[in-house]
Protein backbone atom coordinates (compact mmCIF):
# COMPACT_ATOMS: atom_id res chain seq x y z
CA UNK A 1 0.00 0.00 0.00
CA UNK A 2 1.20 3.51 -0.79
CA UNK A 3 1.74 5.87 2.13
CA UNK A 4 -0.76 8.73 2.30
CA UNK A 5 1.80 11.39 1.37
CA UNK A 6 2.64 9.51 -1.84
CA UNK A 7 -0.90 9.29 -3.25
CA UNK A 8 -2.44 11.46 -5.92
CA UNK A 9 -6.04 12.21 -5.02
CA UNK A 10 -7.10 15.48 -6.60
CA UNK A 11 -8.43 15.60 -10.11
CA UNK A 12 -6.29 18.69 -10.80
CA UNK A 13 -3.11 16.80 -9.88
CA UNK A 14 -3.98 14.00 -12.30
CA UNK A 15 -4.68 16.61 -15.00
CA UNK A 16 -1.38 18.41 -14.40
CA UNK A 17 0.61 15.18 -14.67
CA UNK A 18 -1.20 14.07 -17.83
CA UNK A 19 -1.35 17.41 -19.64
CA UNK A 20 1.94 19.02 -18.65
CA UNK A 21 4.11 15.99 -17.98
CA UNK A 22 6.09 13.71 -20.24
CA UNK A 23 4.65 10.40 -21.41
CA UNK A 24 6.12 6.98 -22.09
CA UNK A 25 4.00 4.21 -23.54
CA UNK A 26 4.55 0.49 -23.23
CA UNK A 27 2.37 -2.45 -24.36
CA UNK A 28 0.65 -2.79 -20.97
CA UNK A 29 0.68 0.74 -19.60
CA UNK A 30 1.31 4.42 -20.19
CA UNK A 31 3.24 6.44 -17.61
CA UNK A 32 2.88 10.22 -17.31
CA UNK A 33 5.55 12.04 -15.27
CA UNK A 34 5.62 15.67 -14.21
CA UNK A 35 9.05 16.12 -12.62
CA UNK A 36 9.63 18.35 -9.66
CA UNK A 37 6.17 19.87 -9.60
CA UNK A 38 5.43 21.91 -6.51
CA UNK A 39 2.30 21.02 -4.63
CA UNK A 40 0.07 24.09 -4.36
CA UNK A 41 -1.92 22.35 -1.62
CA UNK A 42 1.06 21.58 0.63
CA UNK A 43 1.75 23.93 3.53
CA UNK A 44 5.20 25.48 3.72
CA UNK A 45 7.95 25.73 1.16
CA UNK A 46 9.52 22.29 1.55
CA UNK A 47 9.67 19.97 -1.44
CA UNK A 48 6.79 17.54 -1.39
CA UNK A 49 7.45 13.82 -1.86
CA UNK A 50 6.85 12.10 -5.18
CA UNK A 51 3.18 11.16 -5.59
CA UNK A 52 1.54 8.54 -7.80
CA UNK A 53 -1.96 7.83 -9.07
CA UNK A 54 -3.47 5.10 -11.18
CA UNK A 55 -6.06 4.95 -13.94
CA UNK A 56 -7.54 1.53 -14.68
CA UNK A 57 -10.58 1.65 -16.95
CA UNK A 58 -13.26 -0.95 -17.57
CA UNK A 59 -11.44 -1.89 -20.78
CA UNK A 60 -8.90 -3.70 -18.57
CA UNK A 61 -11.55 -6.04 -17.17
CA UNK A 62 -14.20 -6.43 -14.52
CA UNK A 63 -14.00 -4.95 -11.03
CA UNK A 64 -11.95 -7.81 -9.61
CA UNK A 65 -9.38 -7.63 -12.41
CA UNK A 66 -9.16 -3.82 -12.21
CA UNK A 67 -8.55 -3.90 -8.47
CA UNK A 68 -5.94 -6.61 -8.88
CA UNK A 69 -4.10 -4.51 -11.49
CA UNK A 70 -4.25 -1.44 -9.22
CA UNK A 71 -2.84 -3.41 -6.28
CA UNK A 72 0.01 -4.73 -8.40
CA UNK A 73 0.82 -1.27 -9.77
CA UNK A 74 0.69 0.30 -6.30
CA UNK A 75 3.13 -2.29 -5.02
CA UNK A 76 5.48 -1.76 -7.96
CA UNK A 77 5.47 2.04 -7.78
CA UNK A 78 6.04 1.99 -4.00
CA UNK A 79 9.34 0.18 -4.59
CA UNK A 80 10.38 2.82 -7.14
CA UNK A 81 9.41 6.04 -5.34
CA UNK A 82 12.98 6.64 -4.18
CA UNK A 83 14.13 6.86 -7.83
CA UNK A 84 11.74 9.73 -8.59
CA UNK A 85 12.68 13.39 -8.06
CA UNK A 86 11.02 15.08 -5.07
CA UNK A 87 7.72 16.71 -5.97
CA UNK A 88 7.12 14.49 -9.00
CA UNK A 89 3.62 13.57 -10.09
CA UNK A 90 3.24 10.15 -11.70
CA UNK A 91 0.10 8.79 -13.33
CA UNK A 92 0.14 5.16 -14.46
CA UNK A 93 -2.64 4.29 -16.91
CA UNK A 94 -3.20 0.58 -17.44
CA UNK A 95 -4.03 -0.59 -20.96
CA UNK A 96 -6.39 -3.49 -21.75
CA UNK A 97 -3.64 -6.14 -21.79
CA UNK A 98 -2.64 -5.35 -18.18
CA UNK A 99 -5.46 -7.48 -16.82
CA UNK A 100 -3.99 -10.65 -18.30
CA UNK A 101 -0.34 -9.81 -17.56
CA UNK A 102 1.63 -11.24 -14.69
CA UNK A 103 3.44 -9.22 -12.03
CA UNK A 104 6.85 -9.57 -13.70
CA UNK A 105 5.61 -8.29 -17.06
CA UNK A 106 3.98 -5.25 -15.44
CA UNK A 107 7.24 -4.59 -13.56
CA UNK A 108 9.28 -4.73 -16.78
CA UNK A 109 6.97 -2.30 -18.57
CA UNK A 110 6.88 0.09 -15.62
CA UNK A 111 10.68 0.03 -15.27
CA UNK A 112 11.17 0.65 -19.00
CA UNK A 113 8.74 3.57 -19.01
CA UNK A 114 10.26 5.18 -15.90
CA UNK A 115 13.77 4.70 -17.24
CA UNK A 116 12.81 6.46 -20.45
CA UNK A 117 11.12 9.33 -18.61
CA UNK A 118 13.97 9.83 -16.17
CA UNK A 119 16.48 10.17 -19.01
CA UNK A 120 17.99 6.70 -19.03
CA UNK A 121 16.34 5.39 -22.19
CA UNK A 122 16.10 6.27 -25.84
CA UNK A 123 13.06 6.61 -27.98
Amino acid sequence: MLPTENRLRRREDFAIAVRRGRRAGRPLLVVHLRSGATDPHAPGESASPARAGFVVSKAVGGAVVRNQVKRRLRHLIRERLSELPPGSLVVVRALPGAGDADHAHLARDLDAALQRLLGGGTR
